[in-house]
């Protein structure tokens, strides 16, 4: 593979696995093969900002992707996955959802227009599971926007018997806080910061397993894993910003192996 190639390779997102980020999937997985019932079981993944939630949703959604159900004529898809409207509320979350859903749709339509429509294609699609991605934007809303959308999600559990997934930064709780029943059906599952560990070491050899280089770095040794974790504030996505920009310089100088003076210099540029 040529410099041109390697170099491209860096920009693409890789799925490096990791013991809290199994934990999810696995979470996630039992959450979708739940038989239906009347109370099912539901979810907040939470963590910082960059922390690598949208990644291992992403990698869940590559596991399980749609099939077509020729007898029916319909597509299936046991995942669907959207944003939380910025704006919250119940005509944005439902035009979001038809958005995501790829069904035309006015946004001019009244509630109950766009309700009886999501309603009905998702029960064709017959999805076993909704993740709802930036959740915490609930707060942006008042008291009366953010009862009428934690309501909404808990019809769409109960109307379609499906588990609901909610994704947010560490303020996804507070979002649910407000509401007795939300608390007690969505579990809690925190995707914490970094810290030294024997987990980082381990994460940061799978990442020289997959980058494009010709030397070995060593990024497990102890100055590496310190300095990394220092500079990336233990946030999964600087870590793999300052590896990934370290690494094309590595390429460039012909050095084919990350030093600490090529994280030194990604750490002093702005990201």
């Amino acid at each position: 593979m040529d410099e041109r190639a390697r170099l491209h390779v860096l920009q693409r997102d890789r799925w490096i696995d990791y013991p809290r980020a199994s934990q999810a999937l696995v979470k996630l997985e039992r959450l979708l093969i739940t038989p239906k019932r009347e109370r099912m079981p539901c979810m907040v993944m939470h963590g910082e900002s960059n922390i690598g939630k949208t990644l291992i949703v992403t990698k869940f959604q590559r596991e399980h992707p749609p099939t077509f159900d020729t007898a029916a004529g319909v597509e299936r898809r046991p995942i669907i996955a959207m944003q939380m409207p910025a704006t919250p509320d119940q005509h944005r979350f439902y035009s979001a959802l038809l958005f995501e859903l790829g069904a035309p749709h006015s946004a001019s339509a009244s509630l109950s227009v766009l309700e009886r429509l999501a309603r009905e294609l998702l029960r064709r699609i017959s999805p076993r599971m909704l993740i709802v991605d930036e959740v915490h934007h609930l707060l942006a809303g008042g008291y009366r926007e953010q009862r009428a959308s934690l309501n909404l999600l808990k019809f769409l559990a109960n109307d379609l018997k499906i588990s609901v997934v909610v994704v947010g930064t560490t303020d996804a709780p507070l979002a649910l806080a407000s509401d007795a029943q939300m608390r007690s059906r969505f579990t809690p599952f925190e995707i914490p910061r970094w810290r030294e560990s024997e987990e980082l070491r381990s994460l940061l050899g799978g990442f020289e397993q997959v980058l494009p280089l010709r030397k070995p770095s060593g990024l497990a040794q102890r100055s590496v894993v310190q300095f990394v974790l220092s500079s990336s504030s233990g946030l999964t996505g600087e870590i793999s910003r300052l590896l990934n920009g370290a690494a094309a310089l590595a390429i460039l100088d012909g050095s084919e192996r990350i030093t600490l003076a090529h994280l030194e210099h990604v750490a002093g540029s702005p990201g």
